[in-house]
């Protein structure tokens, strides 16, 4: 068969159109937890639950520490650093999943969405880099107690904050100049009620090849680095364990270990089961994509002030002071 010139040149402005990175989508459209029958009448109002409960929790703890100057020790330091990480990821999320669960609203800007799914990434990436300090910590607690106060020094440990978020920022601002610079033609529907870098670069369509690549090199430069770290950190926190004469010294030095070794696991196991799905073609739902996302997000910064909470003594008095002062 053959095209008459008209043919060709409407046929090469599809092309084009398609291969040009100005053919995007004006909007992405959010779906969260939508095959479930009637999940906005209960995810509504318990989101908005979670989130309250972040925020006041996060809060609080870093009031806790500003204002109690026995809470002024590198491992409450490092704390109120995740909890400000805490809150800039749940500030993050805040308005678009809001929209879907409350108000039925699951438009999102393109520019919007690119700038959502930075600030997601960015703040990931900084609690992780945190909880690799706080492991950090706990092994210079327990292997060298003596010198625990002059190695982790009020300007090192602000140098290590610094650095934790200074790497998300460097990390991922390439993120949404590629993707930026992508045309899309595979549709505008994304799996979460928020962007992330891989469910918005699957709908790419041209080179994405080197969002590919550079996506497993923040993977690996980031998140699976400091999980590699925080293993040798408790390998080494373990020996030091073993070393100790009495079992309950051994007990002891285990227990201040317990409230991170919580959280790491709660941040890192929703992490690595979304980094597979995406990565390796598993024949998964949307549904658990969309739960998966929503706990490896909603769950850690909810539940890290409250492990600390209960497990910590310091922070449950300074809690009793500060709320005795307000009574009064």
């Amino acid at each position: 068969m053959r095209w008459n010139d008209s043919e060709k040149d409407s046929s090469h402005d599809i092309l084009s159109l398609y291969n040009s990175t100005d053919f995007q989508p004006s909007v992405f459209i959010l779906t969260g937890l939508r095959e479930l029958t009637g999940a906005r009448m209960w995810l509504g109002p318990l989101l908005s639950l979670m989130y309250t409960i972040t925020l006041v929790g996060n809060c609080t703890l870093l009031y806790l520490v500003k204002i109690e100057r026995s809470l002024w020790e590198p491992q409450y330091l490092f704390l109120s650093m995740l909890a400000g990480a805490d809150i800039g990821l749940s500030i993050s999320t805040l308005s678009s999943v809001l929209k879907v669960f409350v108000f039925g609203y699951h438009e999102i800007a393109f520019d919007g969405c690119l700038s959502q799914l930075f600030f997601i990434h960015t703040f990931s990436s900084t609690g992780s880099g945190i909880l690799l300090s706080m492991a950090f910590d706990r092994f210079v607690a327990i292997s060298h107690p003596l010198h625990y106060t002059t190695i982790l020094t009020h300007p090192r440990i602000t140098k290590m904050g610094l650095a934790a978020f200074l790497r998300g920022i460097a990390l991922m601002t390439p993120l949404p100049i590629l993707l930026k610079r992508l045309p899309f033609c595979k549709g505008q529907t994304l799996s979460y009620s928020y962007c992330l870098h891989p469910d918005v670069m699957k709908l790419a369509c041209g080179p994405v090849k080197i969002n590919i690549f550079y996506g497993l090199v923040l993977v690996i430069c980031s998140f699976a680095l400091d999980s590699l770290l925080i293993v040798l950190s408790y390998t080494l926190i373990l020996r030091s364990v073993l070393g100790i004469a009495s079992r309950e010294g051994q007990l002891k030095a285990l227990n201040t270990c317990l409230s991170h070794i919580f959280i790491v696991l709660i941040f890192y196991m929703p992490l690595l089961a979304i980094t597979l799905l995406h990565r390796i073609n598993l024949k998964s739902s949307p549904v658990t994509h969309a739960v998966l996302g929503n706990i490896y997000l909603f769950m850690p910064p909810m539940f890290n002030p409250i492990i600390y909470s209960l497990k910590t003594k310091q922070i449950r008095a300074a809690l009793q002071k500060s709320f005795g002062t307000w009574k009064s």
